[in-house]
């Protein structure tokens, strides 16, 4: 088999009145395909919940997995916070804040949310500290000292992260990283996630419901009356990791990040539920049906296999994916490797079943062939 050059994961997962992306109507989102209205999840919110993910499997259990934090905070409270004498840290600050967000920056509402890694953020917070220690507590000597600083930044920031094993932290080296002030900062995404979408028509309904306050002397005693929208359905899921491009992402710490990142990324996807209205709803699922496919060929989705709304049913979805997969091996020929996971027991002729752990494990031993 040739080296593994992309690692595309499927999957076909259920959920039952629930509420898992809203838009900012505090509808369910949606998408038209095939001409039927489906219900979705944005990738953003799938990558949110995969990153953030409190699990066994998370992301930053990883040894080595080191952080990063976005917001238009970075320099506010991770830099700058708990720095002083005041005066001083208020004069270099908006040197500090245009360095990071441009030269808008100086305005929390023009600023651009920024994910910056742990190691950048303590590179900048040694920065400050040595400006503070050098101004000896004079503003106007520090606003110099800081002037000089602003224009080697770029080149010195630039040099710490050659330097340094994943200055953007682990999340910034999976899903990528765009500064507009900033393009060499850009990294990118190795980990490309789809929107997922039902493979049926939408199922919608509005939920009718009330609050009752306790001490209301008056029967029933409710005192709130709202709607809120549910739905149910069986989403396809669409997952590419560039492995070559993850490689390098990790730089030096591939060998010993690579392998576990991919282990750690297959739970997460099969476990890991988006959702709001958690108190409510309960949105927890997994998935029903799991493919892993490892190739050197250009990915492609198996979305087509529901253009065709199918039956809102595990039996009549697996067959509309397992018929179209079929289709293409017979008119491309591309030859990968596969491992599935199925809950149904669901005969798969073009793939080697085996559980979730079977599958995580051969993900992670995919790296080790491009060494």
């Amino acid at each position: 088999m040739p080296d593994p050059r992309f690692l595309q994961i499927h999957t076909l997962t259920s959920y039952t009145a629930a509420l898992l992306n809203r838009d900012d109507s505090g509808l369910a989102k949606r998408l038209t395909y095939g001409g039927a209205l489906r219900t979705r999840v944005s990738s953003q919110c799938l990558k949110r919940h995969w990153r953030v993910a409190d699990d066994p499997h998370a992301l930053h259990s990883i040894d080595g997995a080191d952080a990063a934090f976005r917001s238009r905070e970075l320099v506010t409270r991770k830099v700058l916070g708990g720095l002083g004498p005041d005066d001083v840290v208020q004069a270099i600050e908006p040197a500090f804040q245009k360095a990071v967000y441009g030269d808008k920056g100086t305005t929390k509402q023009s600023r651009q949310t920024l994910l910056f890694g742990a190691r950048e953020i303590a590179w900048l917070r040694g920065e400050a500290e040595r400006l503070v220690a050098e101004a000896e507590g004079d503003p106007k000597a520090a606003a110099k000292a800081t002037e000089q600083w602003s224009k080697d930044f770029k080149k010195n920031i630039a040099a710490m992260r050659e330097a340094t094993a994943l200055p953007g932290g682990l999340t910034a080296a999976l899903f990528g990283r765009m500064v507009t002030s900033d393009t060499a900062a850009n990294i990118t995404a190795p980990v490309h996630v789809a929107h997922a979408f039902t493979v049926h028509g939408e199922e919608s309904e509005s939920d009718y419901f009330t609050a009752v306050d306790d001490l209301s002397e008056d029967e029933p005693g409710a005192d709130t009356i709202q709607e809120t929208e549910l739905t149910s359905g069986l989403y396809y899921g669409y997952v590419v990791v560039d492995l070559p491009g993850l490689i390098a992402n990790l730089g030096p710490a591939a060998p010993d990040l690579a392998g576990p990142v991919l282990h750690n990324l297959v739970h997460l996807i099969a476990e890991v539920s988006p959702g709001a209205k958690l108190g409510s709803t309960a949105p927890y699922g997994r998935a029903g049906l799991m493919l892993l496919e490892a190739g050197n060929r250009q990915p492609r989705s198996l979305a087509e296999a529901f253009r065709t709304p199918c039956a809102p049913d595990m039996a009549a979805a697996t067959d509309a994916l397992t018929g179209h997969l079929a289709a293409l091996d017979r008119a491309y020929a591309t030859g990968e490797e596969r491992r599935v996971l199925s809950v149904r027991n669901v005969p798969f002729e073009a793939a080697e079943s085996g559980t979730l752990k079977d599958l995580a494990d051969w993900a992670a031993s995919l790296p080790a062939r491009l060494s």
